[in-house]
């Protein structure tokens, strides 16, 4: 192998790693908010991790330019609310994902020149463009299918715990606590079962601190979970204030549907799985099975009934 080779064997390889612990360290980053509100002290952690995110944003912000829609501020209100469906709440996501759309678009085709120096693969001019085209499309979109996959995974967790969090908050208001004082004493409670949920919580109680109207602060919660059962909720709790109904009764079977919505979705889930398996079993099983019970007749018929009939 000559040192040509094995320079472009090295590029790819920290190039493949490099996305790799980028997208892992996007999808798994570590919760430091959550353990401040826990009463751990990681202050010098802390100052570092936004250091390291601040001139993150600063390298990132002229390369989003070249990706990001002038003059439409709806788009960028709806990409700020997938942000915070997310769980993204820095202003700063904003650049670094258009960042991240130009960087991957032109990263992509880079490791196919590499690649195809390496295998000494010729192609034609015409496929080498489509080629080109394919791949640095497939790196475009790449980060919106990321964001995507992070949204479903924080509203799969929020609607598991969504019920436990509706039972406390029963509990809270039939022991004599407002809608208010009953909202973060839950915050606190659901810190251990769902931290997505708690610190969701908190903020609407930091809103009513600071004079937000409780129907604001509980439609701003619906928007940033995206939940339907949670913006269900919100309007109830909304009605049952407005019209002074008892909100303990209401949230109870609340609770109720909403566990029974669950425990729906688990026997969806659970009536799926043979049908999901008949493809596995079809290519996998069902052949080597065949192989097994058909191989020695067939072989004995091949050694005995196939000279016999020849001659």
């Amino acid at each position: 192998m000559s040192s040509l080779h094995t320079f472009y064997l090295a590029m790819i390889f920290v190039a493949v790693t490099s996305g790799v612990l980028g997208v892992a360290f996007f999808l798994f980053r570590p919760r430091v908010a959550s353990e401040r509100l826990k009463g751990e002290e990681r202050i010098e952690p802390g100052l570092a991790e936004a250091a390291w995110q601040a001139k993150l944003v600063k390298l990132a912000e002229p390369i989003a330019k070249l990706a990001a829609p002038e003059g439409n501020p709806e788009e960028y209100s709806r990409l700020r609310l997938r942000f915070l469906n997310a769980g993204f709440r820095q202003r700063s996501a904003t650049p670094v994902y258009f960042a991240a759309k130009v960087v991957m678009a032109l990263l992509l085709p880079l490791l196919l020149v590499m690649y195809l120096g390496v295998a000494d693969v010729s192609l034609d001019a015409n496929l080498l463009l489509i080629a080109f085209l394919v791949v640095a499309a497939a790196g475009f979109i790449l980060p919106s299918f990321i964001l995507d996959h992070a949204i479903r995974r924080r509203q799969r967790l929020l609607f598991e715990a969504f019920p436990d969090a509706t039972d406390l908050l029963v509990v809270c208001m039939e022991a004599g606590l407002g809608l208010d004082a009953a909202i973060s004493r839950t915050a606190e409670e659901m810190r251990t079962r769902s931290p997505d949920l708690a610190d969701e919580m908190h903020l609407v109680t930091l809103e009513l601190r600071v004079g937000a109207t409780r129907e604001q602060a509980l439609r701003n919660l619906a928007l940033r979970t995206g939940l339907e059962e949670v913006g269900s909720l919100v309007t109830m709790l909304i009605q049952a204030d407005r019209f002074g109904t008892n909100i303990a009764d209401a949230l109870r079977v609340h609770a109720d549907s909403l566990r029974t919505h669950r425990h729906m979705l688990a026997e969806e889930a659970a009536a799926k799985v043979s049908v999901k398996l008949v493809l596995p079993v079809v290519l996998c099983i069902f052949p080597a099975l065949m192989l097994v019970l058909g191989g020695p007749p067939f072989i004995a018929i091949y050694r005995n009934f196939l000279p016999a009939l020849a001659s």
